[in-house]
């Protein structure tokens, strides 16, 4: 039988997100970095002047505003203004190649694009960018002539009617790797921002006296709808600009989070410092950690160190977080926790079947929170999404108390650092190198990072093997972060029976040299 979380009463409404900091606390501090802080009132002016500046340069209700920006409060700026205007937010990977740009760009559509002024070679590079019908907007140019996107925070030259908008109209687009290595444009609505926003703030028991501290990249949706769920509750946010000791331990001592939510690889460094100590993480009533499995390792030395357990849960680009254990009840070390609020769930066989429970099968999720679909991709969308339900492609078993246990992904995707790779692309940028006759990529399990990117090549026949350190390089400029770590050269690629690299071959053989 599927399991359900609780029933969700409403959803947020992301076009005035702001409205219960207004009206409790309006000059409290709603938003802070290290580097500013902006009170409810400041918030709502500037978000205001924003959404009217970008509306008298040309931008309508609907047109895609693309943005490559850093950690920084206006990047959540930024959606709340593409928000209360009807704007499509399409956040981009802040380490994107110009390829990556180019290709984002090309299938929004975008009307414009914001970014940091230290991307701008890329930018300059891009094929794309140049001929936006909007054009490009600089956050801290260089040139002090250029037009500055801070600029956009001024009063408007004059005063625009903003209507209630449509609560089904796409509201925002996620880049992510999808099941063929090419990356679809996660598309939500308000509607279904607002139900997420609402599951969120009601699995993390949040309350206009939390102070979140979403400690991993505002682009991408985890520490996009963290942030954002706690604004639409009146709860303060704290953006971290780079996830080291040295930006984090300050904000700690600072700010004093109720909710921290970060990655393996940025809390294992952090908990290992030699700095940190328990009174760091006193105020702590939560911290969430996840995108793939925590290690061991780290939950015992977060533990030992600030007396709390580690809230692992569960979510992809489509739906939000799925899961969670739940913070007043009982956490399982181990388990990525039960049914959100607002979610329905099934164990399911390859044919569909549902699993008995303890057995292992595919994670099948219904909810409210469910994308409208991938952006100008109905194929790829109907064969995702299945009478409102949608197949995660990762493996679980789900105990006796629904709690649920994650077994590995059907897909193929590594996971760094939080960022999904799809070995394809990974195999198709070696293959572009003139000495590489074929390519196998697979990903290997990482305490730092979660896995990294190891590569399996054979040569050309009467070519020279080239240094590995080469590979990389030639890697690294097609393909950015997502190039290998690690190279291993073959005489022969294991293939299976269809003639395809076989990556489950190559997985043995990993395991049996480790």
């Amino acid at each position: 039988m599927p399991f359900n979380g609780s029933i969700l009463s409403a959803p947020a409404d992301p076009q005035y997100l702001l409205k219960g900091g207004l009206e409790t606390h309006p000059n409290d501090v709603a938003l802070i970095s290290a580097e500013m802080s902006w009170t409810w009132n400041e918030l709502d002016k500037t978000v205001e002047n924003l959404s009217t500046n970008l509306r008298l340069k040309g931008l309508k209700t609907g047109d895609r505003v693309a943005f490559l920006m850093p950690n920084r409060t206006h990047l959540l700026l930024l959606y709340l203004a593409c928000f209360r205007a009807g704007f499509v937010a399409v956040p981009l990977n802040y380490r994107y190649t110009t390829r990556e740009i180019d290709y984002a760009l090309d299938v929004s559509q975008a009307s414009m694009l914001i970014f940091h002024s230290e991307r701008g070679e890329d930018v300059a590079a891009s094929s794309f960018a140049a001929s936006l019908p909007l054009g490009l907007l600089r956050y801290r140019p260089t040139d002090p002539n250029q037009e500055s996107f801070e600029d956009y925070y001024l009063e408007p030259a004059e005063k625009l009617v903003q209507e209630k908008l449509d609560q089904a109209s796409p509201a925002v687009i996620f880049f992510t790797s999808g099941s063929t290595g090419r990356p679809k444009g996660v598309t939500h609505s308000l509607e279904t921002l607002g139900w997420m926003f609402a599951s969120i703030a009601e699995a993390f028991e949040l309350t206009s006296k939390d102070i979140m501290m979403p400690a991993s990249s505002i682009s991408h949706i985890g520490a996009f709808s963290f942030a954002l769920a706690a604004t639409s509750v009146a709860a303060k946010v704290v953006v971290v600009r780079a996830y080291d000791a040295e930006e984090l331990l300050p904000l700690l001592r600072q700010e004093r989070p109720t909710v921290l939510c970060m990655l393996p690889s940025a809390l294992l460094p952090l908990v290992r410092d030699h700095d940190a100590n328990k009174s760091d993480f006193a105020s702590i009533r939560v911290c969430r950690s996840g995108s793939d499995k925590v290690p061991l390792e780290l939950e015992k030395e977060f533990e030992t160190l600030t007396g709390h357990k580690i809230d692992e849960g569960y979510g992809m680009s489509e739906t939000g977080l799925s899961t969670l254990n739940p913070p007043s009840g009982k956490i399982k070390i181990g388990s990525i926790g039960t049914a959100n609020p607002g979610f329905e769930m099934a164990i399911r066989d390859e044919d569909g079947k549902e699993v008995a429970i303890g057995e292992v099968g595919n994670l099948w999720t219904k909810s409210r929170c469910l994308m409208i679909g991938y952006w100008d991709n109905p194929e790829e969308t109907a064969r995702a999404v299945h009478d409102g339900w949608i197949d995660s492609g990762d493996m679980m078993r789900r105990d006796d108390e629904d709690y649920l246990w994650f077994q590995g992904r059907k897909k193929q995707i590594i996971v760094h650092d939080g960022s999904n790779i799809f070995p394809q692309e990974v195999e198709e940028s070696l293959l572009e190198h003139e000495a590489v006759e074929c390519a196998g990529v697979i990903g290997i399990h990482d305490l730092l990072h979660g896995e990294n990117v190891r590569a399996y090549v054979v040569v050309k026949e009467n070519h020279d093997r080239p240094k590995v350190q080469e590979l990389i390089d030639f890697c690294r400029a097609r393909i950015g972060y997502k190039a290998p770590e690690e190279i291993e050269f073959l005489d022969e690629m294991p293939l299976n029976p269809t003639g395809k690299t076989d990556r489950v071959a190559l997985k043995a053989r990993a395991s049996a040299h480790h």
